[in-house]
């Protein structure tokens, strides 16, 4: 399955694309895109929708992760996200995909293990788990933290429709313990 992860932002908006392959997970590719050439706040969104739309065209993921918005003080900071969010959805409903949302938290302990991780240490992660020869760009780095996010997420999701115990889960369930 080739997911396209997506860390929106009005200024600059963070993409990466993963595939699972078995067990093993591969980069694909990342980037940004950046939307400072916009005269107005429209155009960004406009850049926003056709960056994510170039971006599904090229590399045909069949699922879309988006970070979620996370609280924030700033009222109009949180509302401009919420826009850039939206383009990006727009982007990925558009192409026909599903579209998946994961909050910070989420994304942090799929990763790393823990939800309050520190950035460098997501960045970390992700270079060992895709074997990329460097550390991403920031916002790119978050964008393949949520595709991964939600590779372990569909997988474990799909074991438990199906009735399959996760690689994690003790050879005998409750059902099955007899003292």
């Amino acid at each position: 399955m080739r997911v396209l992860g997506i860390d929106p932002g009005s200024r600059i908006t963070g993409y990466g694309l993963v595939e699972q392959q078995g067990s093993r997970l591969k980069h694909i590719d990342n980037g940004a895109i950046f939307t400072d050439k916009a005269a107005d706040f429209p155009g960004r969104l406009r850049l926003i929708f056709e960056g994510i739309t170039a971006v599904i065209s090229d590399y045909s993921p069949e699922a879309v992760a988006i970070e979620d918005v996370f609280f924030s003080t700033n009222v109009r900071s949180a509302l401009k996200l919420g826009q850039a969010r939206g383009a990006a959805i727009a982007a990925a409903v558009h192409a026909g995909l599903p579209v998946f949302e994961y909050t910070a938290s989420q994304v942090k302990n799929a990763v790393v293990g823990e939800g309050k991780a520190a950035k460098e240490q997501v960045q970390r992660m992700l270079k060992a788990l895709l074997g990329l020869p460097e550390v991403a760009q920031a916002d790119a780095s978050d964008a393949l933290a949520v595709a991964v996010c939600h590779l372990n997420s569909h997988g474990l999701r799909s074991r438990i429709a199906s009735g399959q115990p996760s690689s994690r889960s003790r050879t005998t369930s409750w059902r099955n313990f007899r003292p």
